[in-house]
């Protein structure tokens, strides 16, 4: 990408996306929502590509919203109405193509995840965070309660642990974000980058289509009743069985050999 403030390096199937605005601690300005949902859209289409990890330069993961930039429109004619509908439709729909995206998508989080921050960590499929890190929905602590960041949030946490967060504006540990469900694996700051690639790694690993289909019945069938979610899933089996290299690879196990899968 010619835009540096969001690197992409791509190695073996995996893609890194890097917030590369480190003087605001990385924070979600208008450019900054701009460079990821366009490349959302990339890599939407991108087969090559299975894994997606997403993490921040300098000191922090990312800081949320840039409040400079949203309280410049105060001074608007319509005292920034407008402005914080759009900025919120925006970085919602920017959550949602993070999170609809075909790969498997991992955070890679150090230091800070707060506000909007929290959420761009939480919109993802799995968090890998360093010792010393701490996740928030602070803007109570503002005047301003955190219910975009809520969505994602209230998600992937048990809602009391969220109301909480959110009506305290308190941090939580990457410890305690891994006891409540926000975070997969907490690991030193000095492997943090290798423990996450080598999660990368192991999912880039397996069947690009099994991975595909299962992370699209996986957030749909969430929404459903049980038996709803039963036939939507048999579906994906169904679509799944019917791939010709999940039959070798079905083949292969019984034959008790690696399979010669057809993707690279």
């Amino acid at each position: 990408m010619t835009d540096t403030l969001l690197l992409r390096q791509d190695a073996d199937h995996i893609a890194t996306l890097t917030l590369n605005s480190p003087a605001n601690f990385n924070a979600l300005s208008d450019a900054m929502l701009g460079a990821l949902s366009a490349e959302f859209a990339h890599l939407a289409k991108d087969r090559s590509i299975r894994v997606v990890v997403l993490k921040g330069a300098g000191k922090a993961f990312c800081a949320g919203h840039d409040l400079k930039e949203m309280q410049s429109h105060r001074s608007d004619a319509d005292k920034g109405a407008a402005y914080f509908q759009s900025l919120f439709s925006t970085c919602s729909a920017m959550m949602q193509a993070l999170q609809a995206l075909p790969q498997v998508t991992i955070a890679q989080v150090h230091t800070i995840a707060t506000a909007a921050g929290c959420q761009l960590a939480a919109s993802c499929d799995m968090v890998v965070a360093s010792t010393g890190t701490r996740f928030g929905v602070n803007g109570v602590n503002i005047g301003l309660f955190c219910s975009t960041p809520m969505v994602a949030l209230s998600r992937k946490v048990p809602p009391a642990v969220a109301f909480e967060m959110l009506s305290t504006g308190e941090f939580i540990s990457a410890e305690r974000a891994q006891e409540v469900g926000l975070v997969n694996r907490v690991t030193a700051p000095e492997t943090l980058e290798a423990d996450t690639s080598q999660l990368a790694a192991t999912v880039a690993a397996k069947l690009s289509v099994a991975t595909r289909i299962g992370k699209a019945a996986f957030y749909d069938q969430l929404a459903l009743t049980t038996a709803e979610a039963y036939a939507l899933a048999g579906r994906a089996m169904v679509e799944n069985m019917l791939d010709a290299d999940t039959d070798e690879g079905i083949c292969a196990f019984l034959e008790k050999r690696k399979p010669n899968w057809s993707q690279g």
